[in-house]
């Protein structure tokens, strides 16, 4: 160590001038403080609060997501729905979304989620098709609500009277080919028509839960991301049919 300036593996041959010492020193002063300030910024950086969701109340667990699904559900069937702010529910979700339940469901007119569910803005993550289907597309608009948005639930939502299931039995039992792109809808459906083909009861009301019943199974085997969120307990999918007279979903599967 040099005995003039203080740095290792530094010899001079003659005395420093006392400029250059203070040269050096000043040069490791800085490098110091500079080196301190970086340490205390990388500490208050990592010291800051997580960002909060942009609604903390659809941060839960899979069960508590299905109970508030299902308790949103039994007010919208007394008709004593909550009071829903939707200016504040805006404003809340200009930076982002967290839904506590993802939902696919027929496109039906009469079928609407949100409101079957008694839920604000924010809440639901609904894809819809006539005859809710699982097909690659909503397979990965799910495991986007899954992954990315930490979604804990999904739920397949038949409901009764399908006009998309009804014409998928027409078209099978008649051998008749439908019209324009209707035939990938039967295509689609056409699993749960003949799983039920025989069975005791109404054919389309068995046509449609067997349907519903599928897709939850494909959903919860639909790799790699779903499956392993199911295994990982961190996401739970259901199945449920919707009655028209009072607005009832009845789960099942």
């Amino acid at each position: 160590m040099c005995q003039s300036c203080g740095f290792p593996n530094i010899a001079h041959q003659k005395k420093m001038p006392r400029r250059g010492f203070m040269f050096g020193a000043g040069a490791a002063g800085a490098l110091f403080v500079a080196g301190e300030a970086r340490s205390k910024a990388k500490t208050r950086e990592s010291r800051k609060p997580a960002a909060s969701p942009p609604r903390p109340q659809n941060v839960m667990t899979p069960d508590e997501a299905l109970a508030r699904l299902m308790e949103g559900n039994r007010r919208y069937q007394r008709g004593v729905p909550k009071r829903h702010d939707f200016i504040a529910e805006r404003e809340a979700l200009v930076g982002g979304q967290n839904p506590y339940a993802a939902i696919l469901s027929c496109a039906d007119s009469r079928i609407a989620p949100e409101y079957a569910f008694d839920s604000s803005r924010g809440d639901l993550f609904v894809c819809r098709v006539a005859g809710n289907f699982v097909n690659p597309e909503n397979i990965a608009s799910f495991e986007f609500a899954v992954e990315v948005l930490k979604t804990p639930l999904l739920l397949v939502l038949g409901h009764e009277s399908c006009g998309a299931v009804r014409s998928a039995i027409s078209s099978i039992a008649d051998k008749t080919t439908l019209p324009g792109h209707l035939p990938y809808l039967v295509t689609a459906l056409t699993p749960a028509v003949k799983a039920v083909a025989g069975r005791p009861g109404d054919e389309l009301a068995n046509a449609t839960k067997e349907n519903v019943r599928l897709g939850v199974e494909a959903l919860r085997t639909a790799t790699p991301l779903l499956s392993a969120a199911v295994n990982d307990k961190r996401l739970k999918i259901v199945g449920g049919v919707y009655r028209l007279a009072d607005g009832q979903v009845e789960l099942f599967a």
